[in-house]
C-alpha cells in the first residue's frame, strides 16, 4: 500500500497545468493520463502526448515510494471536487486508488508506470535566461503569424535567433512576417526553431512578472524551459528556416504615422462583413492626412476614415483584414508607423522609435 496527503490547492494547480500536455485521445492509453512519482515528502506529475511534455513537483506527506497513471480527467474532476483543504490518495497492490476529502471518498482505477514512454533526457546546464515578462510579450506578439500548415513543418514554429546579445524570436507563414527583438543578458549563440504548441502553453505560465526568469535548456535536438516550477519540454524543428532578414524591406516610399486604435477599430468593424464564404479585400486609399476604407461583401459594405500622417506618394492598396488586424494588435505602442513601397509590395508595420517589433504583411492585389 503506498499513501500520501497533498494539499487540494497544490495537487489541483499542478493537475491544471500538467493536463494540457496530456493527449485527450490516444493509442497508447497511458499517454491519456498523468503519471505520478512519489517520493518520501515529493510527488512528480508528468504529462507527456510525444509531442510537448510538462512535469512539475510538489510536497506531500509521505514516507513511501511508487509510480502509477491516473486518467488526467477523472483525477482532476475527483481532486477539485472533494470538499476539504488536504486530500489523501492510497494505492493498493492491484493499483486499486482511493481518494479521501472530508468524508467523500472515491475510488478509481490507476495504470502501471511500465506502460508510460520514456521522456526524453535533456541536460540542465548553461541556462539562457530571459525574465519572463519579456519572454511571455515576446511570443505573444509574433505567434499569430506562424503557419498551420503542416505541408512546411518547419514554419509552424517560431526561429529563436540569439546573438550578439540580442534575441530575435520571428514567426513566417508566407503571408506575414512577425519579428521581435530584445536585448537580453547572454553573450553566447542560439539558434534553434521552437514548435509554436510548445511555446503557447509555455506562455500561459509564465507571469509578467520581469523579476522571474524562464531558464531554457537546450540540446541538438530538445528544448526546455524552466518557468515557475514547471519544466515544459519538446523536440525541436528540423530544417533550414526561411531567411527572414531578406524579407524586411530597408527601403519606402510613403510612410504612416497614425494611432493603432484608430486602424484597428476601424478593421473590426470590416470584420463583420467578412467570413468564410464572403472574402474581399479591405482597401486603403491614402489621403492627405486621411485613410478611406473600403470593404464590400455580398453581406454589404463599409466606407470609414481615419485621421493619419502620411509622408510620400498617395497609395491605393488591398490587405486581407485578419492578417492586418493581427498585425495591429500584437503591436504595443499607441502609435504605429506602415511603409509602403506600392501596391503590390509588402507593407511594414514598426514602432514610432526604434524596432522592437517588425510586423509585414503581404497586399491583396485589387481587381479593376
Amino acid at each position: 500500500m503506498i499513501k500520501f496527503t497533498c494539499k487540494k490547492e497544490d495537487m489541483t494547480q499542478a493537475i491544471n497545468i500538467v493536463s494540457k500536455a496530456v493527449s485527450p485521445k490516444s493509442t497508447i492509453t497511458a499517454l491519456e493520463g498523468i503519471k505520478l512519482r512519489l517520493e518520501p515528502g515529493k510527488l512528480e506529475l508528468t504529462g507527456y502526448d510525444l509531442e510537448i511534455g510538462i512535469t512539475t513537483f510538489i510536497d506531500c506527506e509521505s514516507e513511501d515510494s511508487g509510480e502509477f497513471i491516473l486518467n488526467s480527467h477523472m483525477f482532476s474532476e475527483t481532486t477539485k471536487r472533494l470538499p476539504s483543504e488536504y486530500v489523501t490518495y492510497s494505492i493498493d497492490e492491484n493499483l486499486n486508488l482511493t481518494i479521501t476529502g472530508g468524508n467523500a471518498e472515491y475510488k478509481i482505477s490507476a495504470l502501471g508506470a511500465e506502460e508510460y514512454p520514456a521522456l526524453p533526457d535533456i541536460e540542465r546546464d548553461d541556462p539562457l535566461v530571459i525574465p519572463q515578462g519579456l519572454l511571455r510579450s515576446m511570443i505573444n506578439q509574433s505567434v499569430y503569424a506562424v503557419s498551420t500548415n503542416d505541408a512546411k513543418p518547419i514554419m509552424t514554429g517560431e526561429l529563436f535567433d540569439i546573438r550578439e546579445g540580442i534575441a530575435h524570436i520571428v514567426a513566417i507563414d508566407g503571408y506575414r512576417l512577425a519579428i521581435r527583438n530584445e536585448k537580453i543578458d547572454f553573450n553566447g549563440e542560439r539558434k534553434m526553431v521552437v514548435p509554436s504548441k510548445m511555446l503557447k502553453e509555455a506562455s500561459a505560465i509564465m507571469t509578467e512578472d520581469n523579476d522571474k526568469n524562464c531558464n531554457i535548456y537546450v540540446t541538438r535536438k530538445h528544448i526546455l524551459f524552466d518557468i515557475n516550477g514547471f519544466m515544459i519540454f519538446t523536440r525541436l524543428l528540423e530544417g533550414e528556416f526561411h531567411s527572414y532578414e531578406r524579407s524586411i524591406p530597408t527601403e519606402h516610399i510613403t510612410e504612416i504615422s497614425l494611432k493603432t486604435s484608430d486602424l484597428t477599430h476601424c478593421l473590426e468593424r470590416c470584420s463583420l462583413l467578412l467570413n468564410e464564404k464572403n472574402k474581399a479585400p479591405v482597401v486603403l486609399r491614402l489621403e492627405n492626412g486621411c485613410i478611406k476604407l473600403e470593404c464590400k461583401t455580398a453581406i454589404g459594405s463599409l466606407e470609414d476614415s481615419i485621421p493619419a500622417d502620411i509622408t510620400g506618394e498617395n497609395i491605393v492598396i488591398g490587405f486581407n483584414n485578419k492578417y492586418l488586424l493581427e498585425a495591429l494588435r500584437a503591436a504595443d505602442t499607441d502609435k504605429i508607423k506602415i511603409h509602403l513601397n506600392g501596391a503590390n509590395k509588402a507593407a511594414k508595420i514598426v514602432p514610432p522609435e526604434g524596432d522592437h517589433f517588425i510586423f509585414i504583411v503581404m497586399p491583396i492585389q485589387i481587381r479593376g
